[in-house]
């Protein structure tokens, strides 16, 4: 069970171990804030000296949608795959 480690500035913050297999366990608590659930998948990565997970979940799908719209990202992607076609067919 997660211990409460000596308190950040401004947030709550919680010790884990790692299990052999590489396993954590997110406390209760967040997962209930978080709406974490068994099936929650789980985007992992790195920011500075600091390890980052952030849940995918129904609340945070709906944040993002439409946060891109107009910025070109689609166009440029199709853009790109266009380009990867025609190499692809090059070789």
């Amino acid at each position: 069970m997660p211990k409460k480690a000596a308190p950040a500035p401004f947030r709550e913050s919680f010790e884990a171990s790692i299990t052999p297999k590489g396993q954590i366990m997110i406390p209760a608590s967040l997962r209930r804030k978080f709406g974490i659930t068994p099936q929650t998948r789980i985007v992992i990565y790195e920011e500075g000296r600091q390890i980052v997970l952030k849940p995918i979940t129904p609340h945070a799908i709906r944040q993002l949608h439409g946060s891109l719209q107009g910025s070109g990202m689609l166009k440029a992607l199709l853009e790109e795959r266009a380009k990867d076609r025609e190499r692809e067919d090059a070789e």
